[in-house]
């Protein structure tokens, strides 16, 4: 099975403040980085994009299955439902993660510490320099 390992952060200047969003995808062998300014957000909102913006771009890889890694402990308890989401705009973004992950015949979501999210924070942080096009 064509299993591919997630990993995103979102990062916001100000709550909320100008956002970005950093994703790396890796099969074990090559890597696929993300990271792009997404305008102003908060910080929850930026983590649910960066993920979205990762299954995404998974489902155009073709992957059957995700692992995926995350630093933000609310959206992880979010998504395994261990969390309510009551917030308006996280509730439109976890249907639709929870859309994209219905999407492959597997996936798993984990909370890491930042320290094991580095390149998706640094792409998160590297987005913010960046302007909206």
């Amino acid at each position: 099975m064509n299993v591919l390992k997630l990993f995103s952060d979102g990062a916001s200047s100000g709550n909320p403040g100008p956002a970005g969003i950093g994703v790396v995808i890796t099969d074990g062998k090559e890597e696929i980085e993300i990271s792009k300014p997404i305008g102003i957000a908060t910080n929850n909102i930026a983590e649910y994009r960066a993920l979205i913006a990762g299954l995404k771009k998974a489902l155009e890889l073709r992957a059957e299955a995700v692992e995926i890694y995350a630093d933000s402990e609310l959206l992880v308890r979010q998504i395994k439902g261990l969390y309510k989401v009551r917030d308006k705009e996280l509730l439109r973004l976890w249907k639709k993660t929870k859309d994209l992950l219905g999407h492959f015949k597997s996936y798993s979501i984990t909370h890491i510490p930042r320290e094991e999210n580095r390149r998706a924070d640094r792409l998160a942080r590297q987005a913010l320099k960046e302007k909206k096009l």
